[in-house]
């Protein structure tokens, strides 16, 4: 397949040239690009924001956001054929004239100026490529930069090549379902003035400087674990949170806990959590068991690696317990086997490497196994972009979809504990994530899931308020009669508890 893809050469990025490669690694597809003024660029005002968001957050200067010269695109730059396959579109000035034309849009205007401006508006940008008005692949796009445009630009380029490449292969669906809360019905924003900008990079300055000293004084980021007794509804039926609230697992100021799995083992339910330790800067995986009345004890280490680990994906197989820590800072998916319960963590297999794969959540679903994890594919977010795999066993060999990416979406894509059958349905919760990383929690049914794809509604989205304070929400899971949720806390650093544990 022959595709030209349409650039505006006054406004040349590291972006286009990802995508560009990415294009011309697919098997049967020749790509030539379309590179001539276009007028889809952003003014001088914007670089400059660029700039300063570089030196006050330290992000690196190589970005997709960066400038190139034409010239570095010499190798696609012979004249694309006369008549080409498929055009992308990346400026909206294409007519079609008898020729296929994938127009790329950010809330329904083309160019990355509509991108820009939907980031500095505070929205989640829709990215769509339609054909003659028809959707061919939809994602909405996220960042866990929210407030740092150049990194939410970054981020937001890396996933619509993501997009399109998707798209190009076939693995792409098409419209995204309308989530379960009112639509914006806000015109599309256009760029603000350089004035406006130049007010909004002042407020940037000051608020990193707000942060610095907030970091002085706190612990952050810094989660809690909430737990309560079900009483035979959990939120998967109240589709709430329940009006008893929820009691918090406790914690010294110095860690804190995060993504909750319980397990029920011989009668006993026993929490695993991430355990960050903030003077280390990293976590690792601790467990305590729990009754009735709460916690039985303080959660203790039961696996320490040398790298972060986080979210404990425990189950019972086999008459053993399993476990697959989430291990992306290794680029690994490892499943590790109980031989002391709850220690004596032995690692059995790699089930995924070379990967920087979230939240990998395992389920058994259609007489096979399937594993659950958003990837960073190409830069970009952590957790918009879904991939599957499915396998015989849980211990593998796992083999990716042939529609990889599922889904991208940053309200409905990552993990948020495990998935659940209620009346013949699959339950998954799900991280909603537009307004910030883990700020809130749906409940998606998954309508469709075999070899041919995943389709999946979000139903319900909870988010913190009297019941659950804080400004974070992100994980659900259930075991024994016991539910448990974890989100943000506050920590200041001068009501921290020295523990003998930690020296």
């Amino acid at each position: 397949m022959q595709v030209s893809l349409r650039l505006d050469s006054d406004c040349l990025r590291a972006f286009h040239l990802l995508l560009l490669r990415r294009l011309a690694a697919l098997a049967d597809v020749e790509v030539r690009v379309d590179a001539r003024p276009g007028g889809s660029g952003v003014p001088g005002s914007i670089a400059a924001l660029f700039q300063l968001e570089t030196v006050i957050h330290g992000l690196p200067s190589d970005g997709l956001a960066k400038r190139l010269p034409l010239s570095a695109l010499a190798s696609y730059s012979t004249p694309p054929p006369a008549a080409p396959d498929l055009v992308i579109d990346l400026c909206g000035d294409v007519r079609p004239e008898g020729t296929r034309v994938w127009r790329v849009t950010y809330d329904g205007a083309a160019g990355e100026a509509a991108l820009l401006a939907s980031i500095l508006d505070g929205r989640t940008p829709l990215a769509s490529i339609e054909e003659n008005g028809a959707v061919v692949a939809e994602g909405r796009l996220g960042t866990e930069y929210g407030g740092i445009a150049l990194a939410a630009f970054q981020d937001m380029l890396a996933r619509t090549a993501s997009l399109i490449v998707a798209a190009v292969t076939g693995a792409a669906r098409g419209a995204l379902p309308v989530l379960p809360e009112m639509v914006d019905g806000r015109a599309a924003p256009s760029l603000p003035s350089a004035g406006r900008l130049g007010v909004r990079a002042g407020k940037a300055l000051a608020r990193r400087i707000v942060q610095k000293i907030y970091h002085l004084c706190y612990n952050a980021p810094h989660w809690k674990v909430g737990w309560r007794e079900t009483g035979g509804k959990d939120l998967f039926d109240l589709r709430a949170h329940p009006a008893s609230g929820w009691q918090e697992l406790p914690d010294d100021g110095s860690r804190f806990y995060a993504d909750p799995f319980p397990i029920l083992h011989q009668g006993q339910v026993t929490l695993f959590v991430e355990d960050y330790i903030h003077r280390l800067g990293r976590a690792i995986i601790s467990a305590v068991p729990f009754g009735p009345a709460g916690p039985i004890g303080r959660p203790e280490p039961v696996l320490d690696l040398p790298y972060h680990l986080s979210y404990p994906f425990v189950f019972e197989r086999d008459g053993e317990v399993w476990m697959v820590p989430e291990s992306c800072a290794n680029r690994t998916v490892d499943l590790y086997r109980a031989t002391a319960f709850p220690g004596g963590w032995v690692k059995e297999a790699t089930l995924l490497s070379d990967i920087v794969a979230s939240d990998a959540t395992l389920v058994e679903h259609g007489g096979r196994w399937w594993l659950f994890a958003t990837v960073r594919e190409g830069g970009g977010a952590f957790s918009d972009e879904l991939h599957l795999w499915s396998a015989p066993d849980f211990r593998g060999p796992w083999t990716p979809h042939p529609k990889n990416p599922v889904l991208i979406d940053i309200a409905s894509a990552r993990p948020a504990g495990r998935m659940v059958q209620r009346g013949g349905q699959l339950l998954r919760p799900v991280q909603d994530c537009r307004r910030g990383y883990g700020a809130a929690l749906g409940i998606a049914r998954v309508t469709h899931l075999d070899l041919n794809g995943m389709e999946q509604l979000v139903e319900t989205i909870l988010t913190p308020g009297p019941l659950w304070s804080g400004r974070k929400l992100h994980t659900l899971n259930e075991a024994g009669g016991l539910e448990f949720i974890d989100g943000s806390a506050i920590a200041p650093r001068w009501k921290q508890k020295r523990r003998p544990w930690l020296t």
